[in-house]
């Protein structure tokens, strides 16, 4: 039995203490106002999280009392900063396991994690013909890039399909795997499904092959937990906002091993050893790949966020989260017309649905107006809805501050919807 599944068992049957939404989200100011004269009802949080007080205070506090530039200063201010910033790394470090702080790169986003990877990794390893596959479900995030270098590389993309539930095919996978594969690169857990993947299987059978593996954490590891030693994976990348954190950070976890035998990503300050016009050395892991003056509140801000969640009980809140979208998924399960999409047996915190006769921009206008925040278009996941035959479709997400309360608005503003489109 996994930790979180005893935990569901524990609440159930009342032998834990029961993770205290009502509590927790006082520390969120925001959630406190109203929008269009209702309460805000915040169902968005796979696009971007919102920040605890805790965070807020954090940053606040660094910028009004403890701000300079980091690693270049003799002063207090600088060093104090520092220390700051060397310390969120840290926590990150502990947030997934890893094994070495000097594994944990910054950078601006997931995005650029990928990019990162694609950029020094894959031009330094791949050649034409060369194969890495993807699935059916990735974000563009996990597309794009390795579409950018197989214009330029000539190498060959490979990918899984998926099932009508949303589920990865693994019998499809395994054949895929094969001696021209060079990269698997697959979501921990898809941002428009809701579905969880089995990386820990994704990951061995690479390895098998003597394949590495980048897997795209950034809706995994805010609702699953990850340690990247048990999972043994070679890269991990995940942004901050949508872990309760600030935008404009992100995180690429690699095996120092493998980060040390990639050429930097980028050029310039704080990543250099020795300049001269003849030649230019560079510093070890991790700043040789953080060229410039990096995002130093929002390190540190995600730092506290990571704090935070640590604090809760990572395990307590996925339990809290679990029961709070299988409430959802039987409230609109009732609602006639209503087609939701990823119903695979493994999958968290998303629910994506289409309402027949109305354009799930509609839905998401209308329910608005009650004060119900959802995603509506395709997710950055263009492929997965031509999968579905469909351009679009609603998302509702839940974070730990979630109610059922919030699951009933929800439901009650698309049976609105439904009388108006009939």
């Amino acid at each position: 039995m996994n930790e979180i599944t005893k935990v569901r068992q524990e609440l159930e049957t009342g032998t834990a203490a029961p993770f205290d939404v009502y509590e927790v989200r006082k520390d969120f100011p925001i959630l406190s106002r109203t929008v269009y004269g209702k309460p805000l009802v915040y169902l968005d949080s796979a696009a971007s999280a919102q920040k605890p007080r805790q965070v807020i205070d954090t940053m606040v506090s660094c910028m009004t009392e403890e701000y300079s530039n980091v690693h270049r200063g003799l002063h207090w201010l600088s060093a104090t900063a520092t220390t700051r910033f060397e310390t969120a790394r840290k926590t990150v470090q502990r947030f997934i396991n890893a094994r070495e702080d000097r594994e944990i790169i910054f950078t601006r986003s997931a995005t650029e994690a990928i990019n990162l990877v694609a950029a020094s990794w894959g031009r330094t390893n791949l050649r034409e013909g060369d194969e890495i596959i993807v699935s059916q479900m990735e974000h563009h995030a996990n597309i794009v890039p390795w579409q950018m270098l197989r214009t330029e590389k000539g190498i060959v993309l490979k990918v899984v399909p998926i099932d009508e539930s949303g589920t990865l095919l693994m019998d499809e996978y395994e054949k895929l795997l094969g001696p021209k594969t060079k990269l698997v690169a697959i979501s921990h857990m898809s941002n428009a499904l809701g579905t969880i993947n089995p990386v820990k299987d994704i990951v061995r059978l690479a390895h098998e092959k003597g394949v590495p593996v980048l897997l795209d954490g950034c809706q995994g590891v805010t609702h699953l937990g990850t340690d990247v030693q048990d999972l043994d994976v070679d890269f991990y990348v995940f942004s901050g906002h949508k872990l309760y954190g600030p935008t404009g950070v992100g995180v690429l976890y690699g095996k120092a091993e493998i980060l040390e035998g990639m050429p930097p990503y980028q050029g310039g300050g704080d990543m250099i050893a020795r300049v001269t016009f003849e030649e230019t050395t560079f510093k070890g892991l991790p700043h040789r790949f953080e060229a410039g003056t990096p995002a130093i509140v929002e390190v540190i801000g995600l730092g506290a966020a990571l704090d935070y969640l640590m604090g809760l009980g990572l395990d307590r809140i996925a339990a809290h989260e679990h029961d709070v979208l299988t409430y959802a998924t039987e409230l609109l399960s009732e609602i006639p017309g209503i087609r939701i999409y990823g119903t695979s047996p493994h999958k968290a915190s998303i629910l994506s649905f289409t309402l027949d006769g109305a354009h799930p921009h509609d839905v998401g206008t209308i329910i608005d107006r009650a004060g119900v925040a959802v995603r509506a278009g395709h997710h950055c996941a263009q492929p997965l809805m031509d999968f579905y035959n469909v351009a679009a479709t609603a998302r509702a997400s839940f974070g730990l501050y979630n109610t059922r309360e919030e699951a009933e608005a929800l439901a009650s503003a698309l049976r609105r919807v439904k009388e108006i489109f009939g």
